[in-house]
């Protein structure tokens, strides 16, 4: 029965049935609104502390013409949006908490089925997650990426553009008044980054996935077609309801191995890993760094996109979308898996075809023959960490040289400009106690500045533009570089970056999947011995519950409690 939860809910015999149908038609519905009609609920992360969302609203409205129009009951619902420029210290530390209110307003709602409607970095997999474990029938309707911006004959991503024009301006290279001209046209529209960035990476995925219609991630927010495939996402939610079109029926482990083979192919964000290992824990699947390394090493990086190449999102729409890039590997892709709309993966992209060469490239013609993440392994890394080595710098992949060595970010960004710093151009940049709990959150801080001694092209040793960084922490999907990330163990629960200490060689070994600090392990294990943990930074409240709860990097940085078979403890 297409409304059985609701049903139930509404039919409730006495008192509690009558309050609840009353209280519904308080709100101007007849009487009929409860004649085996499934009722929709659209799930909204809209707020104006998250520009990439801040459209939602009228993408809901769309939403409630096509489940009117098949004949179902909208009933739209707030819950916490995360806006990731807005929040501190990061949305990462409030992804958990969105997914717990989607998660538990799924629930408590009599709704038969579910519309998520999402963009920013963390909404999507947020949504994911919470819809994964309420399980009911659940389909993605993304806000899509903002307009590219342009500055004086340049086209300008969101992000990218940003990071790389502030260094001329830190530079002298670039004027206030020109500086000044940037922040007024690189977002010049509603929706998330236009560049391969977390929220188009996972927008992306959940296409791929079989959560959305197909065609819907990549539509730029402003066009016409956004709202109108809203509408047709209406219309599904309507059919799916009373079905098996379940995310535990959908996001099968094969469907995730399309997804990470997806995100290779993108030259997606290095997030996508935690997110993903997140939302599969949810339903009890183990995803684990080395399904990334193994899918990544066969798959090849088509998708010319910043930050791994050139291109934009509109470019990408233009070219055909994650549907058409899915053309280019479909042996790689488990075809026959299933999507909300009935069809299986292999039927919803049947028809795509890719329209531009240039963004889209043939497996030939590949940025890269092997996807853009590689999982590294060594005495630094023991549980792992990942490096995006499409927006690397060949060179650097292979790199052997002396740390410099930062506590947290507050130390790095006191000294990374000081004209006297120990720095040049084969120093290894280490930054430390920035991971899930040292942070605490986790938050984008991976992508540490260039030291302006190099970057100043008058200065001796001068005209560096990129040098080898790592940390424990993330770094935005728009972000560029040799960047190691997510190192785990992280330090502030003892993991060997705990212990390292400038002057220390670091060998890092791209090709070979290697991150090693080159000190002798007796040496390693005395320093560990004398390891003292830092003091926690919150002792109430969500931050304590976060600090008490979070898993590591590797594990999907979700709450161990949320995950199938916790039995309890920390």
């Amino acid at each position: 029965m297409k409304n059985q939860r609701s049903k139930e809910w509404f039919e409730f015999p006495g008192y509690y049935g009558l309050m609840r149908r009353a209280w519904f038609r308080s709100q101007g519905l007849p009487a009929d609104v409860f004649d085996g009609k499934p009722l929709v609920g659209i799930c909204n992360s809209w707020s104006e502390f998250t520009n990439c969302n801040a459209h939602l609203r009228d993408v809901a409205e769309s939403v409630k013409r096509g489940v009117l129009a098949a004949g179902g009951v909208p009933v739209e619902f707030p819950t916490i949006s995360l806006g990731e420029l807005f929040m501190h210290p990061t949305t990462m530390m409030f992804r958990n908490l969105m997914a717990m209110d989607v998660e538990e307003c799924i629930r408590a709602y009599p709704m038969d089925a579910v519309v998520l409607l999402c963009g920013c970095d963390k909404t999507t997999p947020a949504q994911l997650m919470g819809a994964a474990s309420a399980d009911i029938p659940a389909i993605v309707v993304p806000g899509g990426p903002m307009m590219a911006g342009e500055f004086r004959g340049q086209r300008l991503g969101s992000g990218t553009d940003a990071k790389r024009m502030f260094d001329l301006y830190r530079t002298g290279r670039m004027t206030d008044e020109e500086w000044s001209e940037v922040e007024g046209c690189i977002a010049r529209t509603s929706g998330h980054c236009t560049v391969m960035g977390t929220a188009s990476t996972m927008t992306s995925l959940t296409e791929a996935m079989g959560m959305t219609l197909p065609g819907c991630a990549n539509i730029p927010a402003p066009d016409s077609r956004r709202r109108a495939i809203a509408e047709m996402s209406g219309r599904m939610a309507v059919e799916m309801a009373g079905t098996d079109r379940t995310p535990s029926r959908i996001l099968t482990r094969e469907a995730f191995e399309n997804a990470i083979t997806v995100l290779m192919a993108l030259g997606g964000s290095t997030n996508a890993v935690v997110h993903l290992i997140a939302i599969a824990g949810r339903l009890g699947i183990r995803l684990t760094l080395d399904d990334f390394d193994r899918i990544s090493r066969r798959t090849p990086c088509i998708a010319d996109v910043k930050p791994s190449g050139a291109g934009l999102m509109e470019d990408f729409f233009h070219a055909g979308g994650v549907g058409a890039a899915m053309t280019r590997i479909a042996d790689l892709l488990h075809l026959d898996c299933r999507t909300v709309n009935g069809q299986t993966l292999g039927e919803s992209i049947s028809l795509s075809r890719v329209l531009n060469d240039t963004v889209i490239r043939t497996r030939e013609g590949a940025l890269s023959q092997e996807g853009g993440i590689a999982v590294l392994y060594g005495n630094l890394a023991p549980d792992g960490a990942v490096i995006k080595q499409t927006a690397a710098s060949p060179h650097l992949l292979t790199h052997r040289g002396r740390a410099l060595v930062f506590e947290n970010r507050e130390e790095m960004a006191a000294r990374i400009d000081s004209p006297d710093l120990p720095v040049d151009r084969d120093t290894v940049i280490v930054m430390r106690n920035t991971g899930p709990k040292g942070a605490p959150g986790f938050p984008e801080w991976g992508h540490i500045p260039i030291p302006q001694k190099l970057l100043d092209k008058g200065s001796p040793g001068g005209g560096v533009t990129d040098v080898v960084r790592m940390s424990d922490a993330r770094m935005s999907g728009t972000s560029y570089g040799t960047i190691v990330l997510h190192i785990a163990p992280e330090s502030a629960v003892g993991g060997p970056l705990a212990i390292v200490e400038t002057g220390d060689e670091i060998v890092l070994d791209t090709p070979a999947r290697k991150l090693e600090l080159a000190v002798p392990q007796a040496e390693i294990e005395a320093r560990l011995g004398r390891f003292t943990p830092p003091l926690r930074q919150y002792d109430r409240g969500y931050g304590r519950l976060f600090l008490d709860h979070v898993t590591q990097a590797h594990l999907g940085c979700d709450f161990d409690f949320l995950m199938p078979g916790y039995t309890g403890g920390q």
